[in-house]
């Protein structure tokens, strides 16, 4: 039998051993469950085809599921990841090797500097600032402009207990535009607003008249709770509070899963099918024996699986939902759909020659969506 094939039966064998330890979990079989877990731990590696590895993380969720030790699991992998030196050089390497972030920054970069294109006057606002490094080529061009550079504004919101919080950074953001500002003969002006999104004010965001606005929601809204987990529905809530102040463009990037109110089976076969293509594409680009590929997988994926898993109710932070519930969201909000630009199309198009022929991508009723073969990752679309 070829390699191939046969890698393909132990996958198989893999990923069906995984549902059957979800399905025992879930129907209550605990005897089942020791059975099949024990079988699963002696298949899993973190250094073994992608399968093995992604299956160790799943394992690992599983059990703390069964031992109602979830919330405390993701609360120490977080607060780890906190205290790693290391976890944004992580970010920086996944960002690098696989085009995931890279796509939705563009795409949504590309919005914004559509609808910028004969503004004096700009102001992003960044729901989920990071680092800052979306909005590095979105400045450079904005320099370029033949006309010359707008007055531009960023406002960049990070919940005050991110790891980037604690790295103190709304100040190495406001220096890394600064710095920005003087290379490129720009004006921009940062005010960093240390909350969690849902609790973001109107007042705090310091709107004002005359000035373009453009709304970024960058891999952050399927942290609010919605309906399902707060009757206040802060995540529909958030999108209203945007709409009241008539941004321009609101960009949305989104990792396109359903894992926000399904039932604890099929939300378990959805991750173990997104992050199989994820795991899949990493591989691709990534040495097995590398370290970094170990720690890129367990502290920037590692965390969100376990939290998926082994979670529930308000302990659920990853809630992600596909583009058209998003879709529903934002026109219940009262926004219309701003159809990416084909020249965005093709700068994306020519980012993805650099990476794996793997890597597709589609466009679907004005939004754009990247995937790993014929499962779709992450989409991006834009809103007025």
């Amino acid at each position: 039998m070829p390699a191939s094939s046969q890698h393909e039966i132990s996958q198989c064998r893999l990923s069906k051993l995984l549902i059957e330890c979800a399905r025992a979990l879930s129907e209550n079989r605990k005897l089942d469950f020791d059975k099949l877990i024990h079988e699963a731990k002696k298949e899993v590696s973190i250094t073994g085809e992608p399968i093995q590895r992604l299956g160790a993380y799943i394992v690992e969720g599983l059990v703390a599921r069964i031992e109602s030790s979830g919330p405390n699991l993701y609360r120490a992998l977080r607060s780890r990841d906190a205290d790693s030196k290391d976890l944004l050089s992580y970010m920086q390497t996944l960002y690098d090797n696989c085009p995931y972030y890279k796509f939705g920054y563009m795409a949504a970069n590309g919005a914004i500097a559509e609808a910028f294109k004969n503004e004096d006057r700009v102001h992003i606002i960044d729901f989920q600032i990071a680092q800052g490094t979306q909005w590095v080529p979105l400045i450079q061009a904005l320099a370029a402009r033949p006309n010359g550079p707008p007055q531009v504004r960023i406002t960049g919101i990070d919940d005050p207990v991110s790891r980037h919080a604690r790295s103190n950074g709304l100040e190495a953001v406001r220096k890394n535009l600064a710095a920005m500002s003087d290379k490129f003969k720009i004006p921009i002006e940062f005010h960093g607003v240390p909350v969690f999104a849902p609790e973001v004010t109107r007042e705090m965001l310091d709107v004002r008249p005359g000035e373009a606005l453009a709304v970024n929601f960058a891999m952050l809204l399927h942290h609010t709770p919605d309906e399902s987990v707060d009757v206040n529905n802060p995540r529909d809530g958030l999108l209203r509070m945007v709409r009241s102040l008539s941004p321009k463009v609101t960009t949305l990037v989104e990792q396109e899963s359903n894992t926000n109110t399904t039932a604890f089976v099929t939300r378990f076969m959805e991750t173990l099918n997104f992050y199989s293509a994820m795991f899949e594409s990493i591989d691709v680009v990534m040495p097995r024996e590398s370290k970094d590929r170990i720690n890129v997988e367990q502290l920037c994926l590692a965390r969100d699986i376990v939290n998926i898993i082994a979670c529930e109710e308000k302990e659920r932070i990853e809630r992600h939902e596909l583009l058209g519930k998003w879709k529903s969201r934002l026109t219940m909000a009262g926004f219309q759909p701003r159809p990416l630009s084909p020249y965005v199309n093709s700068v994306i198009k020519g980012l993805l020659r650099y990476y794996s022929q793997h890597f597709t991508m589609t466009e679907k009723d004005g939004a754009m969506l990247l995937g790993w073969k014929s499962r779709s990752l992450v989409s991006a679309s834009a809103w007025h």
